[in-house]
């Protein structure tokens, strides 16, 4: 399996979307799974505020295990990052790519019912763990 499909996998399976990108990647640079599904927790959802994607931040996470001891490398591969997928799915704000604020619970009910979780959340773990992978 590779990683954007394990990333994918980690999602089906339950985890949210930092977890499930952070994790898929974490082994490759001495980080457990097990940690990595712990630290990027709290991270999904957006910050649960409907933020920063939960797929980005678990992306810029392991950028930041990869460059975070070079202030330039890490700031010019968090710009990339952001850049692409930006430019691939139009934002990385939840909201904004979700088309409804998460944060509240009639976001939460409209995402639900529209199956947004199902659906095009698999697609922002898969775009986000894709570009990490051309960026590592």
């Amino acid at each position: 399996m590779t990683r954007i499909e394990d990333a994918v996998q980690l999602f089906e399976d339950g985890y949210v979307c930092s977890q499930a990108v952070f994790a898929a990647f974490s082994e490759d640079f001495g980080l457990s799974k097990e940690q990595a599904l712990k630290i990027g927790a709290c991270f999904g959802s957006g910050m649960r505020k409907a933020e920063v994607c939960g797929a980005c931040t678990g992306a810029l996470m392991v950028l930041g295990l990869k460059y975070g001891e070079d202030k330039s490398k890490s700031n010019e591969a968090c710009k990339r990052f952001l850049e692409d997928f930006e430019s691939e799915n139009g934002s990385y704000i939840c909201r904004d790519l979700l088309d409804c604020d998460i944060s509240t619970e009639e976001g939460v009910q409209y995402a639900r019912e529209n199956n947004l979780f199902g659906e095009l959340c698999p697609k922002m773990v898969e775009s986000a763990a894709r570009i990490l992978e051309e960026l590592i």
